[in-house]
């Protein structure tokens, strides 16, 4: 109905029953509005649980994803075994062939992956000379050993006695 048709009914009737009458119509239209609005919170409400439980289901999987094979959610790294190796001080008397021997073993053992971490490892390991050596040449290139074999390579040439070849 448009707006004049509306004011022509309006006109016939007398003025409480024009005050009724839109009261009734105002009414009307706020319970139509109340009904969406309700039916819009029923639909979110809804919608938020349906978000919940597939949120649920996606930490779950992640859970189970993470978890260790052996199903125990305690012990997330696998176990490590802490060897303790001799120092190497860049003497005569140390094998730098057999410190590499240790080295390597407790690297394993230890479950050390990171090249940097083999590095340090390795580093905290010297005493002495070798230590001397080692911190010298950080200080000059904090990037001089890239790398554990460099480390290795490099130690190698500066410590271990030349061969005679006949």
């Amino acid at each position: 109905m448009g707006i004049h048709a509306v004011s022509v009914m309006l006109e016939a009737l007398n003025r409480d029953a024009q005050h009724a009458t839109i009261a009734k119509f105002i009414q009307n239209e706020l319970d139509a509005e109340r009904e969406k609005v309700a039916l819009l919170h029923q639909q979110g409400s809804q919608q938020a649980e349906l978000l919940r439980e597939q949120g649920a289901q996606q930490f779950e999987l992640l859970r189970q994803q993470q978890a260790p094979a052996g199903g125990s959610m305690h012990s997330r790294r696998p176990e490590t075994l802490k060897i303790d190796i001799s120092k190497y001080r860049g003497v005569e008397e140390d094998s730098v062939l057999r410190w590499f021997v240790e080295l390597d073993d407790a690297i394993r053992a230890r479950r050390i992956d990171d090249g940097d971490m083999q590095v340090a490892f390795a580093q905290s390991n010297l005493a002495g000379r070798a230590k001397t050596w080692a911190l010298g040449l950080k200080l000059h290139d904090p990037y001089a050993f890239g790398s554990l074999e460099v480390f290795k390579s490099r130690l190698r040439q500066t410590f271990e006695p030349p061969r005679a070849e006949f």
